[in-house]
């Protein structure tokens, strides 16, 4: 889970690169934080898709709990 100072952290990055640049450190703290945004939007995505149910499978198997 990404918290709200790391997505408040991004975006200062990302500001900071277009207005002036950034250092090497500050280019791979950027990359792993937006590695971790996306690896939480994939996990977010995948088990919301899991929990997905057909109405076909409901009404054969009855309702899953």
């Amino acid at each position: 889970m990404v918290t709200d100072a790391e997505i408040k952290r991004i975006n200062e990055l990302a500001k900071k690169s277009r207005e002036e640049g950034l250092t090497d450190e500050e280019k791979q703290e950027q990359q792993a934080l937006r590695r971790k945004y996306i690896d939480a939007v994939k996990a977010s995505l995948r088990a919301n898709l899991e929990s997905i149910r057909y109405v076909e499978d409901l009404e054969e198997n009855g309702p899953i709990h």
